[in-house]
């Protein structure tokens, strides 16, 4: 089975939902344990990596893409 591929800061979603409604979780710290924050409420819940991993559906929204910063597209069209 292939392991799932997370990191800090992406928004993830779960297979059961938050007691707020919502089932999007962002990841807020990494270790034995993972901390996530409730995207609709703000709560934030500490989970054993085990656990986590059972119950992450999928990642939404990477830390990585949204890093990427827009003011370097235009770094090119500067006016001299």
């Amino acid at each position: 089975m292939e392991r799932k591929v997370f990191q800090l800061g992406d928004i993830v979603l779960m297979k059961k939902n938050h007691p707020c409604g919502s089932n999007e979780m962002e990841i807020i710290r990494m270790g034995m344990d993972i901390r996530i924050k409730c995207v609709g409420c703000k709560h934030s819940v500490l989970v054993p990596r085990a656990k986590f991993e059972k119950n992450m559906r999928k990642v939404i929204r990477s830390a990585a893409e949204s890093s990427a910063d827009p003011s370097d597209a235009d770094a090119g069209t500067e006016n001299s």
